[in-house]
């Protein structure tokens, strides 16, 4: 029983290599997102979004990067975000992190946000905290927690197929 254990952790087997895959499909996407961002303060948020997903039967991967801006109407602040994902598997959560750059057109503030979140068909729901590295004066209005609501239009879509030559012995 122990020899067995100890080789399930190794990708070979006893019997031999693990056998790749006869075919590879890669998706790539692509589209708008628009959304809201809710904490102290409501704030739309709009951008684009690209995902990177591996097709597989058993724990298919999803990167994505995203760039958007959003806009606190009611205090007059800008802010721009620049950020990556990734899901582990089809039901797992989305871990992450965002660069951001937010103005109130007298004062600007840059830092990182890590996000985590739950992604199902168009919807993206993440939770996250905004660091930075200077503490704002009084009148820079933006959310330091939040939570956000983003619907993915996809109007892009590319699939890929790679075959691999199987050895003849």
């Amino acid at each position: 029983m122990f020899p067995a254990l100890s080789f399930a952790q190794k990708k070979e087997t006893i019997f031999g290599k693990k056998k790749k895959p006869l075919v590879e499909i890669s998706v790539k996407k692509s589209g708008p997102y628009l959304g809201i961002q809710r904490g102290k303060y409501t704030v739309p948020e709009i951008g684009v979004e690209r995902q990177w997903k591996q097709v597989r039967l058993k724990n298919p991967h999803t990167h994505a990067a995203h760039l958007g801006f959003n806009y606190n109407i009611k205090y007059n602040i800008l802010g721009y975000d620049m950020g990556y994902w990734f899901k582990t598997n089809r039901l797992g959560l989305t871990y992450g992190g965002n660069l951001f750059f937010r103005t109130n057109f007298d004062e600007s503030r840059v830092g990182i946000a890590p996000v985590v979140g739950y992604k199902i068909w168009l919807l993206h729901f993440q939770t996250g905290y905004h660091f930075m590295p200077r503490l704002p004066k009084e009148n820079f209005e933006t959310n330091r927690f939040f939570v956000s609501l983003r619907i993915g239009i996809i109007n892009e879509r590319d699939v890929d197929f790679e075959w691999r030559k199987r050895k003849k012995k």
